[in-house]
């Protein structure tokens, strides 16, 4: 059995995406990784090139900044990346800048790979989602949150990343995927408020135009993490890899548990989840299979 790991990335130093640890936590399980680098105001490939691993690939690539609709630039993107995987890959493990996986659970990844390799009817692997939000103490717990999504798919040309890079599908048809014991870890809402508006600014580009970012978006330095409606302790651990990062942190968010601002709606749908393990509307890109 052969991995590929892919990502896209671009200016991760200036907004500074926990891209090196993405790739270093899962990189063991891989045995090679494509990265794709587009063009950066910084010095994002030698953040990259300092992994000093051979299993690394870098591609460079031209973001089409005039794709602004949903977010489509990212899916584009990502594609590239699966583009320049060896063909003799057989599993293509997908992870996002801002996200990481705990290095307890690579065994189970690996062991989901080798047991369906051969069944073809598999497309994909389903991961759940812990969202870290403001500082590495609260995950969101509110039914906004996704808290599922394909991160592992076979090496087929024909599987294509979705609309913003979320997701996958073969000649546009949802794939089938077997739902691992295993997290994504996502980090893309905890970062120094300054950077974190800067992203918000940046990426808005991506779904709206100059004039709707004008009339919506404010002149504000820092991000304000308060707006949020619920989150919960976290109270596991972090991968291995995020360690230095978190020990870094140079901003305080603190957020009262016991003051969450849900809709009736929200509560309900949390009560039905909590009962049944039913999430009520819930967007599946994928067909779980048992």
């Amino acid at each position: 059995m052969k991995v590929a790991g892919f990502t896209f990335i671009r200016n991760a130093v200036k907004y500074d995406y926990p891209i090196v640890e993405a790739i270093t936590s899962i990189l063991p399980i891989c045995d090679e990784f494509v990265v794709a680098i587009g063009n950066s105001e910084d010095a994002t490939e030698e953040l990259i090139q300092s992994i000093g691993s051979p299993k690394i690939k870098i591609i460079h690539t031209i973001w089409d900044d005039t794709l602004r609709e949903g977010g489509r630039v990212l899916a584009v993107e990502t594609d590239k990346a699966m583009d320049a995987i060896s063909p003799d890959v057989d599993w293509c493990f997908y992870i996002q800048g801002d996200e990481a996986v705990h290095e307890k659970y690579l065994p189970a990844i690996k062991s989901a790979m080798e047991a369906n390799l051969t069944d073809t009817s598999i497309e994909g692997l389903l991961f759940k989602y812990e969202h870290f939000y403001g500082s590495y103490e609260y995950v969101g717990d509110a039914p906004n949150w996704y808290r599922r999504e394909i991160r592992i798919i076979r090496n087929d040309r024909n599987i294509r990343s979705y609309r913003d890079a979320q997701g996958f599908r073969k000649n546009n048809q949802k794939l089938h995927v077997k739902l691992i014991d295993a997290y994504i870890y996502h980090y893309g809402w905890v970062k120094n408020p300054a950077f974190q508006v800067e992203k918000a600014k940046s990426f808005s580009k991506y779904w709206h135009n100059d004039e709707w970012i004008e009339s919506k978006i404010e002149e504000i330095e820092l991000f304000d993490y308060s707006e949020i409606n619920s989150l919960k302790a976290f109270t596991g651990t972090h991968p291995a890899v995020m360690l230095p990062r978190i020990n870094k942190q140079n901003w305080v968010f603190k957020f009262d548990l016991r003051k969450k601002k849900l809709s009736f709606k929200h509560r309900l749908k949390i009560s039905v989840e909590k009962l049944t393990g039913w999430r009520i509307g819930e967007y599946k890109n994928y067909k779980i299979r048992s």
